[in-house]
């Protein structure tokens, strides 16, 4: 998971300067040393680091922290705040035509994922936005790239546009010609990857930018480069002019130092982040909802969007219904199950989740497997156990077993979760809590809104 040892080592820091009650300047300066090494050790640029210190130190030795009554949370929300503003301060959006298809151009260095990640972007905006992507291979140097981008396009629905090995120059001309006369609204020119010292290569690119005028010029860059990811933006940006990053593979790194470094370094924004490797793990970058997963407090909205994008109003209605009675059955289980692991890889998730939350999800280990096992056993019930679970005697439990090839104590271990699972609706109903039931219980994904979350809190808003 990105950032986790970063997190981990800002948070023990914190925790100390709140262990202080008063704080002193020393204890500050003391703390911000921790911060500095803990930046450093996750790849942070060494110049971002010294400037991000230096002014959060500035802010955090004013009387206004010192003498308050909570000044270590009064620290925590000065370093988030300069957290957010060092990423960018605000989600950098793509640039729309006004008028004819939007033209974005994918570029980085060999190997960073433009193809594979250009097509999930294309992917992105049809979902989100409804666009009418066409995908086009520029890349007639790369073995095989054209069919790895038809391989993709037809994965995700997306028509492809190629012209063999002809002129990369020619092949853009041309496909937006096409996309035109067939109603295309936004195309993605897949160049291919090139050293920046490559003379031969950037001035290809240079040339596709001057006939085709691009909206959006996207630098792919892999977050497991580290500091090479700065210094491919660097310079791709001063050889071309890029509008935007998209990082790459950032499930891939836990130190994530790219992330925070290529905004200050460059004064470009990351656009979007590559999560994982399905075609469909790609978020809009959020500088905010990052730094909030830093600091280890979650990030719900994100959370809150992958649950919306999984459960339609009805399934919602119905399973808030069984909510407020605190009848839910095995078979519920199963399908909150189904719909978590929709939203995708379940460590991702648990980063997503504020405080014990996340380390809960964490720590039961629920992985693929695991999973698979739970659903091996709840088909193994009949639908009468399912739905009244309390009937499970020891001869029941043993024919289940037999039926799904575990024992009697995987059954066992499943059936503590959903008891302890159905103890925390009766707290979920009434507001109080929204939580998971201990190792292998699962979250109630029911109904999120946002600037909503029913059971954390009363209706507590969330920023």
């Amino acid at each position: 998971m990105a950032f986790e040892g970063l997190s981990e080592k800002l948070n023990a820091t914190f925790k100390r300067l709140r262990g202080k009650g008063r704080l002193t300047e020393a204890d500050v300066r003391e703390g911000m040393r921790e911060v500095r090494l803990a930046l450093l050790e996750a790849d942070v640029s060494y110049k971002v680091v010294k400037d991000f210190v230096a002014q959060v130190t500035e802010r955090c030795i004013g009387a206004d922290v010192l003498d308050s009554l909570t000044p270590a949370q009064q620290i925590v929300k000065i370093v988030n705040e300069e957290l957010v503003q060092l990423m960018g301060g605000t989600n950098a959006k793509l640039t729309f035509a006004s008028k004819g298809p939007t033209v974005v151009m994918m570029v980085g260095l060999q190997g960073a994922g433009k193809t594979t990640n250009g097509a999930k972007l294309a992917g992105l905006m049809r979902r989100q936005f409804g666009k009418r992507p066409l995908l086009v291979a520029c890349d007639v140097y790369r073995p095989a790239a054209i069919t790895q981008l038809q391989v993709v396009g037809k994965q995700l629905d997306i028509p492809v546009f190629e012209m063999g090995q002809a002129n990369p120059v020619r092949i853009a001309e041309e496909a937006i010609k096409y996309a035109r006369d067939h109603g295309h609204d936004m195309v993605f020119l897949d160049t291919a990857g090139r050293l920046h010292v490559d003379e031969a290569l950037m001035n290809e690119l240079k040339n596709i930018k001057a006939k085709v005028h691009p909206n959006e010029i996207l630098l792919v860059v892999d977050a497991m480069t580290g500091q090479d990811a700065v210094n491919a933006a660097t310079a791709f940006d001063q050889a071309l002019g890029i509008d935007g990053v998209m990082l790459t593979k950032l499930d891939g790194d836990a130190r994530g130092g790219a992330a925070l470094s290529i905004r200050a370094a460059t004064g470009k924004p990351i656009k979007f982040v590559g999560t994982g490797e399905k075609l469909d793990m790609i978020e809009l970058f959020h500088p905010d909802r990052m730094a909030s997963r830093i600091l280890g407090m979650g990030d719900m909205l994100t959370f809150i969007e992958k649950a919306e994008q999984q459960y339609d109003e009805e399934q919602a209605r119905k399973l808030e219904e069984k909510l407020k009675k605190n009848r839910l059955t095995l078979t519920d289980y199963m399908e909150q199950m189904d719909q978590l692991q929709k939203m995708g890889n379940l460590g991702q998730l648990a980063g997503m989740l504020p405080g014990d939350m996340g380390k809960q999800l964490d720590a039961a280990n629920l992985d693929e497997k695991q999973l698979g096992r739970t659903r091996a056993i709840i088909q193994s019930m009949t639908p009468l156990e399912r739905e009244n679970p309390s009937i499970l005697n020891a001869s029941r439990k043993k024919r289940i077993a037999a039926g799904c090839g575990l024992q009697v104590s995987d059954v066992n271990r499943l059936l503590k979760s959903f008891e302890m699972l159905q103890q925390l609706t009766k707290s979920i109903s009434k507001g109080r809590f929204g939580g998971f039931g201990g190792p292998g219980g699962m979250p109630t994904l029911g109904k999120a809104k946002k600037g909503k979350l029913q059971g954390f809190g009363r209706k507590k808003r969330l920023k």
